[in-house]
């Protein structure tokens, strides 16, 4: 249904006043218990920010494809995290990936702009073989372990994105990418997991995150990212 014009802009102004409230409250530090390591929990936070978000999907209709595809999820049955427990959700995701992955390569790192998704760093060197689409089978029992993840925590969306190094041309390192995330894609579903789910984007060498200057950051580059997203609600 159609909201009118003043319910628009009231339920727009309660949304950011939820943003500030978000801002405006305490992390939580807690030690990771696979590396030991200090790290901030978001359980606290969450529950601001999982209530800005939820209003935000309540209220608006998303602008871009990631958006009406959180929104096309909650809307189809998938179901949201409530907007308080978001943080601990994502929590306990994180700790079961980290135990899940160690000592495999990958590397799990919390992202997005309040740390609320979960990215997984995959190198090249460990998932395909040079200039391949094709996943490697030995990083077949890797990504058996994040469908596993994935299952038990299904409110969630999830982004894979191939990159590359700035070796070939534009046109040849996008199309590489992109048949690299479709891989990457086509396994995670085969697994029981729902399509409609999963993004797949071709990054080619547009994202680096090292330099391309020296072979060590040429590898860095080449890589699939997983990052996961919370599907929230009020």
């Amino acid at each position: 249904m159609l909201m009118n014009g003043m319910a628009r802009k009231a339920g727009l102004a309660g949304l950011m006043g939820l943003m500030v409230l978000a801002g405006g409250c305490e992390y939580m530090q807690t030690t990771d218990p696979y590396t030991g390591q200090t790290e901030v929990n978001k359980t606290t936070k969450g529950a601001a920010i999982g209530a800005a978000t939820g209003v935000a999907i309540g209220l608006i209709t998303g602008n871009d494809s990631a958006q009406r595809k959180k929104n096309a999820l909650i809307l189809g049955g998938v179901g949201a995290v409530a907007g308080g427990a978001v943080g601990n959700y994502m929590d306990r995701q994180d700790a079961a990936l980290r135990a899940r992955l160690q000592g495999t390569g990958v590397s799990v790192t919390r992202t997005g702009p309040k740390g609320e998704n979960i990215t997984l760093n995959m190198p090249g060197n460990i998932t395909f073989a040079v200039n391949s689409g094709d996943i490697n089978s030995s990083f077949y029992p890797v990504l058996d372990s994040v469908a596993l993840v994935l299952k038990e925590f299904d409110k969630t969306m999830v982004e894979v994105a191939g990159h590359t190094d700035s070796d070939g041309s534009d046109s040849y390192n996008q199309l590489l990418s992109e048949k690299r995330a479709n891989s990457v894609v086509a396994y995670l579903t085969s697994r029981d997991l729902r399509a409609d789910r999963f993004i797949a984007v071709g990054a080619g060498e547009s994202r680096p995150i090292a330099s391309n200057a020296t072979p060590e950051g040429k590898a860095q580059n080449r890589r699939v990212e997983i990052t996961i997203v919370p599907l929230t609600a009020n």
